[in-house]
């Protein structure tokens, strides 16, 4: 059984079964309607036809009876041509006058006990329709049977019963149809509030937890389903932001012991151990600050008029990161465009995304390389190193947080990379890494230009 996910297929499903239905039964029902009514009508004329023929019936002297017909009226009842064919019968069943040449009644007088009316198809493939009325004339009762053949070319109600099926019954379902896309265009501007409480559903994230559906113009069916899925956002809301506050928190207060850690540290005696423990406490903070960074990020929004100089940001991230090249003897240059790319950002967010990315080629090459970090004019930042490269499998992974290829690495904890991707997204950009021709990385960041 096929089944409709959609509330406007499904009754578009269900009202073509009942256009198909209604196409069939609506033209019977009309038809039989119809032929009822020109049955009637039919019968009407037929018993006014019956009781003029029996005002022409005189009695005789003899005790017989005459029928007297004048000659303006004779052409209706003519057994050759007339309209009309009848036959008068006695109590007995005996035809006393008929206009059927065989001199026979037009139905068998026994018939008329059950009904007053009949519909008989002769051997020559008429259909004859008529009536018998039973009139007293003097002392004894007689009957008048009046007959009509259905296919004569001048009964027009007949033609009518008869085409209508074929002329009437093929519009019925045009007719349905285009009420069934009116009906379509009703119950999408009936659906249309609920359709936009679909799309401010879709926008909501972590960025956007404050975001709820509108309740007063959804329908009083959906209202119910909208009102708990507003409650159930509000309950996420304060269960995102108690996590995020939490983890911003802990970072912070992180730092203040840290620091106590590395004062200590650095009153010790200089040696291995003293080198050790700072290099551990150098890994620690750079750990914390990647979660304070991560937990700013996570409800960080980029003002729809934010521009920031990318050639600038650029410029502060290499020269930021610049010791740390020189301490791992690497060498690190910025090319590309000498003069500003304006970009629709926020400066301090790129700065972290771009000083992650000259970190994580730093950290993750052998000493002796270069990192170039090239700034295009069309809002493009490219990393390049000529380090080991990242596989294909990992290219995706590696923007997950914290994702690492060698666990047994305590220098990295897979943060960086998933700022980088958080900043991008937040600027409705991208970041993505290739392998760069003659071995190594190419990490490139794209931004929209600033209208």
């Amino acid at each position: 059984m096929i089944r409709f996910r959609s509330i406007i297929s499904r009754i578009v499903a269900f009202h073509v079964v009942a256009i198909g239905v209604t196409a069939v039964l609506m033209p019977l029902a009309l038809y039989y309607l119809l032929n009822e009514a020109a049955n009637g009508l039919h019968r009407d004329a037929l018993r006014s036809h019956a009781f003029t023929i029996a005002s022409f019936l005189r009695p005789q002297p003899d005790g017989r009876l005459a029928l007297d017909i004048p000659p303006e009226v004779r052409p209706l009842y003519s057994g050759e041509y007339g309209l009309y064919a009848y036959a008068v019968l006695d109590a007995d069943g005996r035809v006393l006058f008929t206009s059927r040449n065989d001199g026979g009644p037009l139905f068998a007088h026994d018939e008329q006990g059950v009904r007053d009316w009949y519909i008989r198809r002769r051997r020559s493939g008429a259909i004859i329709f008529g009536v018998s009325v039973a009139r007293p004339i003097g002392e004894h009762m007689y009957f008048v049977q009046v007959g009509q053949d259905l296919a004569h070319r001048d009964v027009i109600i007949d033609d009518i019963v008869s085409q209508f099926f074929p002329r009437v019954a093929w519009i019925t379902f045009p007719i349905l149809l285009l009420l069934l896309l009116i009906d379509i265009f009703i119950f999408r501007r009936a659906l249309a509030s609920v359709t936009a409480a679909s799309q401010t559903a879709a926008s909501i994230g972590p960025q956007r937890t404050e975001v709820r559906l509108p309740e007063e113009a959804v329908p009083s069916e959906v209202a119910p389903l909208v009102h708990a899925v507003n409650q159930a956002l509000d309950r996420l809301q304060a269960g995102f932001r108690a996590q995020r506050d939490f983890t911003a928190d802990m970072a912070h207060e992180l730092r203040t012991p840290l620091a106590i850690v590395r004062a200590r540290v650095d009153s010790l005696e200089a040696g291995p151990m003293r080198e050790q423990l700072r290099a551990d406490l150098v890994n620690m903070t750079r750990t914390v600050n990647q979660v304070l960074d991560i937990a700013e990020l996570e409800s960080f929004l980029v003002a729809t008029d934010a521009r920031a100089d990318l050639h600038e940001v650029c410029a502060d991230a290499v020269a930021f990161m610049a010791p740390l090249a020189v301490e791992r003897g690497q060498t690190i240059a910025l090319t590309g465009a000498l003069g500003p790319v304006w970009v629709h950002g926020h400066a301090e967010a790129l700065f972290r995304a771009v000083r992650n990315l000259v970190e994580n080629a730093i950290r993750h090459t052998p000493a002796g390389v270069s990192v170039e970090v090239e700034v295009t004019g069309d809002g493009i930042v490219r990393v390049l190193d000529d380090g080991p490269g990242v596989p294909a499998t990992d290219r995706e992974s590696i923007f997950r947080r914290f994702w690492r290829r060698d666990r047994k690495k305590a220098d990295s904890r897979g943060l960086g990379l998933a700022i980088v991707a958080r900043v991008a997204e937040a600027h409705d950009g991208s970041v993505s890494v290739d392998d760069r021709p003659g071995g190594g990385s190419i990490f490139t960041l794209k931004l929209r230009r600033a209208s």
